[in-house]
């Protein structure tokens, strides 16, 4: 059942002959409570059907389960789901043997996880007295017999010394494992009820709970564990992360914001912020908007809320935006075209969403220069609207990087990069590998520009690639330096990026091309002097932390 992230994560180039890829991350990351499914493990889905199927569809206490369905309906390609719960447990399901019983639990917690099993000895010796096989169903609903997911265990024992003692080989099931001690006697062979006939079933019991509101806490998770948001940190080409309100009536709370904008710094993805359900207004969306003080150029919020039909209660209800606008942003193109366009598509919704609130067009310039962009449910007449923003809103230290369009395609610069530059981490670091590493980096960045990006230089000031002696030495990993032309005339983006065995490392920095003197001010970690040829050019890399 469960997708294989590998197979939609990029594929590391295995050679510097190989160009870099241009395909924009388009993956959005949900994390929040679902009727069902593993937890703190990232599935990825295509459409709400395969949401349905692993994570048991609409369900009234899951803000998430109708974000996704909103992602879908709004065009929303692929989307990666991570489970969290708070105090939920799992159903059991109990085997007898003989006189004692063998209990297995689902691993999944929940009451939805609808399980049976069956026992039989068929292919196994007649003197062996320890051996049995098992075979485990997840079943649409008690007693049916539509089958949505099958385990079968051969040649399984009772002996903790065998290599197929049950504990140890259930350790492998995405359906169940055994709870407590395992009982001396093998399990019954499971009949057909009212006779003799090896093929009944013994179904879960139901004493599953499926848990209490989830909290900040909750969708936060350990970074040492894996879990809640750092589930997501084996996740490659993610685009936008969304976290949807905890509860119908209760949003996600500032820790978890502040939290998760780190997150997507260091994955260098946009958050997806919802419109606290106390906006009523524009003019109160902004006097909140300045007293909450939050601002990140990873992050984005759309307002109004939408309106869309709820297909279990059977009538209209308001709903955070998230899921929708990541639908929306996902078709609405890839990454370069947004950012060398003339202008932007309309932020349209499509007919299944409506706006809770209508906004007048001087209400949007003055939220935009917040930072919060505007939904559209109709065209705008007047084909002038603001350029979507981050909510940076003049906190970053590029102002190329207040606007979303912009700073969706630096993101996808940097993760291209280190994406497709990977096959270096296990190459020499010497001066044949910096050479090929040059050469792929700058090939890519000049198929850039022959598309319309960097457009605001000359062609030869356009990037900087540097990756040799200055910046490398045999101790350290292999270090490049890339710097871009931001959208605005004289200014760039540059950061500075480490490939080890382990993983690699990007970091912002600030490169200064022509000052030979320069002050560091305390924020700066180190500073690197390099010297160009054959110009002798001073240049000062500031790695900033």
């Amino acid at each position: 059942m469960r997708e294989q992230l590998a197979g939609i994560q990029f594929a590391a180039t295995s050679s510097a002959e190989q160009p870099i890829a241009r395909a924009s991350a388009q993956l959005t990351a949900f994390v929040g409570r679902t009727l069902r499914g593993p937890l703190h493990q990232p599935i990825v889905v295509r459409s709400f059907a395969d949401f349905q199927q692993h994570f048991g569809g609409l369900w009234q206490p899951s803000p998430l389960s109708y974000a996704v369905e909103h992602f879908f309906e709004q065009g929303g390609r692929q989307a990666v789901i991570v489970r969290v719960a708070n105090a939920a447990a799992p159903v059991t399901l109990s085997l007898k043997c003989g006189r004692e019983t063998l209990r297995l639990e689902a691993r999944a917690p929940g009451t939805r996880e609808f399980l049976r099993a069956s026992v039989d000895y068929d292919h196994v010796e007649s003197g062996d007295e320890q051996s049995f096989n098992l075979v485990i169903q997840r079943v649409r609903s008690p007693g049916s017999e539509r089958v949505e997911e099958q385990e079968t265990f051969r040649a399984l024992s009772v002996d903790p010394q065998s290599p197929r003692f049950i504990t140890s080989v259930l350790l492998e099931s995405d359906l169940m494992r055994v709870r407590g001690n395992v009982p001396m006697a093998r399990p019954d062979r499971t009949l057909m009820p009212g006779t003799n006939l090896p093929v009944g079933y013994v179904s879960s019991n139901p004493d599953g709970d499926d848990g209490k509101p989830i909290t900040d806490y909750d969708i936060i998770g350990s970074a040492a564990r894996g879990t809640g948001l750092f589930a997501l940190e084996s996740v490659d080409d993610l685009a936008f992360v969304y976290i949807p309100p905890l509860a119908r009536v209760i949003d996600v709370g500032v820790s978890a914001l502040l939290v998760a904008t780190r997150f997507c710094r260091d994955k260098r993805a946009m958050l997806i912020v919802d419109p606290p359900s106390s906006w009523e207004s524009a003019p109160e969306a902004i006097r909140s908007l300045k007293a909450l003080d939050f601002r990140s150029d990873n992050a984005l919020l759309f307002f109004p809320r939408i309106s869309a039909m709820d297909r279990l209660r059977g009538r209209v209800e308001v709903f955070g935006n998230g899921g929708a606008v990541a639908g929306l942003l996902s078709r609405s193109g890839e990454a370069v075209a947004a950012a060398v366009t003339e202008r932007e598509p309309e932020p349209m919704l499509r007919s299944s969403a409506k706006l809770a609130k209508e906004i007048n067009s001087s209400d949007r310039w003055l939220l935009a220069a917040m930072g919060v962009n505007v939904l559209q449910s109709v065209r705008n007449p007047d084909r002038e609207w603001p350029a979507l923003r981050t909510l940076a809103c003049g906190a970053s230290a590029s102002s190329d990087w207040s606007y979303l369009a912009q700073r969706r395609f630096s993101l996808f610069v940097i993760n291209a990069i280190e994406r497709g530059t990977r096959w270096c981490a296990g190459s020499p670091n010497a001066a044949s590998t910096w050479m090929r590493v040059s050469r792929q980096i700058s090939n890519f960045l000049s198929e850039l520009r022959s598309a319309g990006a960097f457009a605001s230089v000359p062609a030869d000031q356009a990037f900087l690639v540097i990756c040799d002696e200055r910046i490398n030495d045999e101790a350290d990993g292999i270090n490049i330096l890339v710097q871009f032309a931001a959208t605005h005339a004289g200014a760039y983006h540059s950061f500075m990026l480490t490939h080890r065995p382990g993983g690699a490392t990007v970091r912002p920095v600030m490169v200064n091309r022509f000052e030979a003197t320069l002050v560091v001010s305390r924020e700066l970690e180190q500073e690197i002097t390099l010297r160009l040829t054959p110009k002798d050019d001073l240049i000062s890399v500031l790695a900033l932390n």
